[in-house]
């Protein structure tokens, strides 16, 4: 019972002395989730109070079913424009906010019908599908169409656009037409510099509290609504009712296709985000378990007037540094926002909107991550291109077309490099055991007549082709070989195209009177290989445990001796001519026996 319900084996193993440490937690991080909540249901497209509703809902639902003890849910900058690129094409001409709240409201109940499946059958791993590189380039696209998306609000107009460049050529027409409000601009800025200098230099004080207060202070001190800034106003008395939201069946499709997008996205944030916490309380990360706590969260926000959540590190670490122990820290936020929206909903009626868009362009700015940019292009230069795609996808065509980009160029990122692994010929080098890759050591020594290649991939239908061009590359040096010798070790597979092709390919190299050879490979593996057949064309008796042992056989067989030089490309070694280079006794060159 306690497993399948984590809070409930939270509540049997709570010590009394956690308590107020809990409590003091929950206060402190409902000065986060209220101001949060109400700009990221903005960014979202809904109306501020939503987000409020949103907070309460999945705080609770992860407190009962999520396995990790100080995680806080909520809602989230990274998701706000998924949600608000799925919710919009759907509107209705008027933008009807009732309308808009349902469709919000069926996207977090489909990403809970997502989380719970796919937990039901174990998919966690489902989360690895984007890459690094590629989520770096996602969440670097994701911050600059924030950041570009918000700044009209933050300095007091409106553009209607649907793509980055249409909102960059809406903000500027509306800078130079004049439609800026000073005051909504200087509020904002002001709000955007005070969060980073105070999050820069005293990172335990509340900075957005700070900055929504003294935001609320301005308005009555220098009547900023009377300077034409707008002002979030009373949000709506009381709880939301239980609602399953009512859309238009037509809507669905358009609405699972963000659900997958966002439970992705949400599952990725959230395990690697637990993972980090984790690390540090010596809790264990359990994927499934995570899915189901997101989805009992979402599911509880989509039946009370809510939308899709996710994992936020930044509250997830205010709930840290202030002592929380458990999830009961989230459950005492959930409910002094339930006694300000009960009692005094009018508290952040004098709230500018430009103060909600300096915390969404902060929160934004920390999405994104240069440096990391940067790492990529010094480390490794195909996934700073791989960075760059994903972000390029993002501002261009969009934040839902840009997660699926990531999620194919992660993919095909995996494929390439099973397409087209690493390779190398091998050669023995003084002074150190074993055989080693002739381009780290050129001057490594090689028996005349053999070749010892390695092939860093398991063999399957979309490499058997590369492999096979490779060996009849190294068939075809002059002199040719008499064997090849395949450093089998990395290869953990061969399906049946691969057995194929590896067929054709002896039978080719037998009638050219060389012979194929394996060494080194895996027990599973062999027997597939006998499995399939293939040892009516290669010989059992090329099937050596260790590279050592097949090249004593061939030793034996041909006489040869170590000598300087690669053998790799047919090239003589230094001071030789090919001639000087022939091996002894070379096998007449009729087709041996496998």
């Amino acid at each position: 019972m306690f497993g399948a319900v984590p809070g409930l084996q939270v509540i049997s193993s709570y010590r009394r002395r956690w308590l107020l440490k809990d409590v003091i937690a929950g206060v402190v991080l409902t000065t986060l989730l209220v101001p949060q909540g109400m700009a990221y249901a903005e960014l979202a497209g809904l109306p501020p109070i939503t987000g409020l509703y949103t907070s309460i809902l999945c705080l609770l639902g992860y407190a009962v079913f999520g396995p990790s003890r100080i995680l806080v849910l909520g809602p989230d900058s990274s998701l706000g424009p998924m949600i608000a690129a799925t919710i919009l094409p759907l509107m209705a001409a008027d933008g009807d906010p009732k309308r808009a709240i349902a469709l919000a409201s069926m996207l977090a109940i489909m990403v809970a019908a997502i989380m719970i499946l796919a937990a039901v059958a174990k998919l966690g791993f489902i989360a690895d599908l984007i890459s690094k590189p590629t989520m770096i380039g996602y969440m670097n696209g994701l911050a600059l169409t924030i950041l570009i998306g918000q700044l009209p609000k933050l300095f007091g107009f409106k553009v209607s656009a649907d793509n980055l460049i249409g909102e960059v050529t809406g903000f500027v027409k509306g800078l130079s037409h004049g439609e800026a409000v000073a005051a909504a601009a200087m509020v904002g800025i002001a709000g955007i510099v005070l969060i980073l200098v105070l999050q820069r230099w005293l990172p335990k004080v509340p900075a957005v509290l700070i900055m929504v207060v003294l935001a609320i202070a301005s308005t009555s001190v220098f009547d900023l609504a009377g300077h034409g800034v707008s002002l979030v106003g009373v949000l709506p008395k009381g709880f939301p009712p239980l609602t399953i939201p009512s859309v238009h069946l037509a809507d669905l499709g358009l609405l699972f296709a963000g659900a997958l997008g966002i439970a992705l996205v949400s599952l990725a944030d959230t395990i690697s985000t637990a993972s980090a916490f984790a690390a540090r309380t010596g809790q264990e990360v359990r994927g499934n378990g995570e899915m189901i706590g997101i989805g009992a969260a979402n599911l509880a926000a989509g039946l009370f007037q809510g939308f899709p959540v996710s994992t936020s590190g930044s509250r997830t670490a205010v709930a840290e540094r202030s002592g929380a122990k458990t999830q009961l820290t989230g459950v005492i936020g959930a409910a002094l926002i339930i006694l300000m929206i009960v009692l005094v909903p009018g508290l952040f009626r004098n709230l500018p909107q430009p103060a909600l868009a300096a915390v969404v362009i902060t929160a934004s700015l920390s999405l994104a991550d240069i440096p990391a940019t940067a790492r990529l292009w010094r480390q490794r230069k195909v996934e700073f291109l791989l960075s760059i795609t994903a972000f390029l996808g993002v501002a261009l065509l969009g934040v839902l077309p840009g997660i699926a980009i990531a999620v194919g160029l992660s993919i095909l990122n995996v494929f390439r490099r099973a397409w087209w692994p690493y390779d190398t010929v091998l050669g023995r080098v003084d002074g150190l055991e074993g055989y080693h890759d002739i381009h780290s050591y050129p001057d490594a020594r090689h028996l005349p007549g053999l070749v010892i290649y390695r092939f860093d991939a398991p063999l399957f239908f979309a490499n058997a082709k590369t492999f096979r061009d490779e060996v009849r590359r190294l068939a075809r040096a002059d002199p040719p070989p008499i064997w090849i010798v395949i450093a089998a070790e990395p290869v953990t597979d061969v399906d049946t195209t691969a057995s194929d092709v590896l067929e054709d390919l002896d039978e080719a190299l037998n009638a050219a009177g060389i012979s194929l050879v394996f060494a080194e490979l895996k027990d599973p593996v062999r027997h597939k290989i006998e499995r399939y057949g293939l040892t009516r064309t290669i010989d059992p008796h090329h099937f050596f445990p260790t590279i050592e042992a097949a090249i004593a056989a061939f030793r034996d067989e041909t006489g040869a001796q170590w000598t300087a030089g690669r053998p790799a490309d047919g090239q003589a070694a230094p001071g030789q001519t090919a001639a000087d280079s022939a091996p002894p006794n070379r096998i007449p060159a009729g087709p041996p026996a496998g």
